[in-house]
């Protein structure tokens, strides 16, 4: 990170703290495949910092938007969005600096907790103020009242329109989305406050053992979308799942529906990284049809 760079993003942290600031360490941190990421310093206070492109603005100031919704619902962990905006040809978003650690006893189980208690957090409709991304895919969040039309016309079509682009064909997709409403039929959930894209990568605990979730691609939609993105790479402990149950029952029927809603972010990983996901997709799509 160069001087003019950081003599920037200080005066941005010190309009939007009104506390004295200036960075005089600079940390880059690993683990993402969309953004650069730092820690950034001053000898009292710590901040974390993402950058992209100035053209990739508009995601960070979805996601600031995002978790400080997260924040309003008073339930679980996130971080606190402090600023955002544009340097030159960069964009930034600066985050509190967590201090994370490893999970404690009983918090897999207030996580459960902490998540049903985000998902009471309710809406009259289907979606959310504005659109966002699901990892870097642009996802659309046009208010829909019934949660069968918002799933196909704002995840799974978007997708697969973008899938046909990208060169990859699914034989029974217009099918699918034809049956969408007859695959969710019987199930008329709440509109929920979501994180969106739940899984291991994004949630984990800090130093004291408070859960925390991060990286939103929030909407509010139906629950066991969460849930059910959660369980696809490995999955959280059982006692995750059984306080979240404690919690708020999920309603019958919730296995066959995680597939279904488990196929948006398949779909979403082939157009994002190829490889075998498109196949995998196809595989849930007869599954689906069957």
């Amino acid at each position: 990170m160069d001087r003019r760079l950081q003599q920037a993003l200080s005066t941005a942290i010190k309009e939007a703290t009104g506390s004295s600031f200036e960075i005089s360490s600079a940390r880059s941190q690993g683990g993402g495949c969309i953004n650069e990421a730092y820690i950034v310093g001053d000898s009292c206070n710590r901040f974390f910092v993402k950058m992209n492109s100035a053209s990739a603005y508009a995601m960070f100031e979805a996601e600031a938007e995002a978790l400080a919704e997260i924040a309003s619902a008073n339930s679980i962990r996130a971080p606190e969005p402090v600023a955002h905006g544009v340097i030159g040809s960069q964009s930034y978003l600066v985050l509190e600096a967590l201090e994370f650690g490893s999970a404690k006893p009983g918090s897999w189980e207030a996580m459960g907790r902490q998540l049903a208690q985000l998902h009471r957090s309710g809406s009259e409709r289907f979606g959310w103020h504005r659109d966002n991304v699901i990892g870097s895919t642009p996802q659309y969040n046009q208010w829909t009242e019934d949660w069968p039309t918002f799933f196909r016309e704002q995840r799974l079509r978007p997708q697969f329109e973008l899938a046909a682009r990208k060169g990859y064909r699914f034989e029974q997709a217009g099918e699918l989305l034809s049956r969408t409403e007859s695959l969710l039929a019987d199930h008329s959930p709440a509109p929920s406050l979501l994180h969106g894209d739940l899984w291991s990568g994004n949630a984990g605990f800090l130093s004291d053992g408070t859960p925390v979730i991060f990286d939103p691609g929030t909407y509010y939609g139906d629950r066991e979308t969460d849930l059910a993105f959660s369980e696809f790479f490995g999955g959280f402990p059982t006692a995750f799942y059984a306080a979240y149950e404690k919690e708020w029952p999920l309603a019958t029927g919730y296995e066959r529906r995680k597939q279904l809603y488990n196929l948006y972010h398949v779909v979403n990983h082939a157009n994002l990284f190829g490889g075998g996901y498109a196949s995998q997709a196809a595989g849930m799509i007869r599954s689906l049809m069957n």
